[in-house]
């Protein structure tokens, strides 16, 4: 049985915190556990943790470090089905115990594949994720919901844009395991996705036969189900999605309906279940990351500045990054405690990894962080859990 590790009073402050905002259930008698009935069902019957309440019973399996999950959803399929749930993530926010991961996707040495990997912060090692199902992938949408990581669709890295892509793929980061979900209804690469209130959005790309999309499908964590809706104004590619006030943000790229870029902005509230428009755009963004509730961009004409979007007033703001060197570097940015981090995209050993934070006084904003990186940053999310 797995020991239960902290001190008494560290237990009862937790206790006490949770039990203020949710009423204990009564103790129950615990179930005894037949010794002819099959182990699958006697594990459905049993108690979470014999001899005290379900609710208790969560709040000392969610104390537990996120990194021993993985050993303890081998315990019973009550315990695995409670760590696969989204009430796992509620109770360990509940009790102050929720731990921020930051994971980067980073090219494989001396090939064309990749992997994921975990960044030493909060105490946590560096380490591998286990590796992705299916082929290696470019042109993918990557989502975080929870504690668990989506990666959306793409394009064949070794076969081009000839062999685009339908699959999805999610990775739990309490179970350190990925899964395969439903596929979606139109195969695309470079397309814009998003979560807006526990739902996945993708919108616009490429399509099968090289064409521009303008499609739109929203995914259902709970029913592992895509659903076609009401489509963009234009076919729309090489776009990015964000989630801001409750609304999808779909900017950048090109639309083969224009010369060019596109600055126009689709707004999609799915409250009235319609797109709007803001003229007032950004165009081919590189990076961005989405902190508080303002985005954060790098343009591919503008390697060395920082554009904030505010949707407050639908307004633009540029400050310069304090980089010397090439102005053709690249980067892109991650969130890390509030904080926006800069990542290289190319391989530069005596490179450090720069963080912005927004709430610091006036030219204190920029310092240099520990994070970084085993190769060059081709991605980066954050995982509460």
């Amino acid at each position: 049985m797995l020991a239960f590790v902290g001190s008494q009073e560290q237990f009862a402050q937790s206790r006490e915190c949770f039990c203020a905002k949710m009423q204990l259930k009564p103790p129950t008698k615990p179930k005894l556990c037949l010794g002819l009935m099959p182990r699958e069902e006697c594990d459905s019957y049993c108690d979470i943790i014999p001899g005290l309440p379900e609710d208790l019973a969560k709040i000392c399996l969610a104390l537990v470090p996120r990194s021993h999950f993985p050993v303890m959803g081998a315990v019973s399929k009550r315990w695995m089905s409670f760590l696969e749930s989204k009430e796992l993530i509620a109770v360990r926010k509940e009790v102050g115990k929720l731990e921020e991961w930051v994971y980067v996707l980073t090219p494989d040495a001396g090939t064309k594949g990749s992997h994921w990997e975990i960044l030493e912060c909060s105490g946590q090692k560096q380490s591998l994720l286990p590796r992705m199902p299916g082929l290696t992938k470019a042109g993918f949408g990557v989502v975080v919901i929870g504690g668990k990581l989506f990666v959306i669709a793409g394009y064949a890295a070794d076969q081009g844009k000839e062999c685009v892509s339908d699959e999805v793929y999610q990775y739990d980061s309490c179970l350190n395991r990925w899964t395969v979900l439903a596929k979606m209804n139109v195969a695309r690469c470079d397309f814009a996705c998003a979560e807006v209130n526990g739902v996945i959005y993708v919108a616009g790309g490429f399509g099968l036969n090289g064409d521009c999309l303008s499609s739109v499908e929203v995914y259902d964590p709970e029913q592992n189900k895509w659903t076609l809706i009401e489509s963009l104004r234009r076919p729309r590619w090489g776009c990015f999605g964000c989630s801001i006030e409750g609304k999808l943000y779909v900017m950048g790229g090109r639309s083969s309906f224009t010369i060019g870029n596109s600055r126009f902005v689709d707004v999609y509230n799915p409250n009235k279940h319609a797109w709007g428009e803001v003229k007032n755009g950004c165009v081919m963004v590189t990076a961005h990351a989405v902190l508080g509730e303002k985005l954060f961009c790098i343009e591919w004409k503008n390697q060395r500045s920082l554009a904030i979007f505010n949707p407050a007033d639908n307004s633009w703001q540029k400050i310069p990054l304090p980089l010397t060197g090439s102005s053709n570097a690249r980067f892109s940015l991650g969130v890390h405690e509030d904080k926006l981090l800069l990542f290289p995209l190319q391989e530069e050993p005596e490179y450090q990894t720069l963080m912005y934070d927004p709430a610091a006084p006036m030219g204190s904003e920029w310092c240099t962080s520990k994070l970084k990186p085993s190769g060059s940053c081709l991605c980066s999310v954050t995982i509460k859990a």
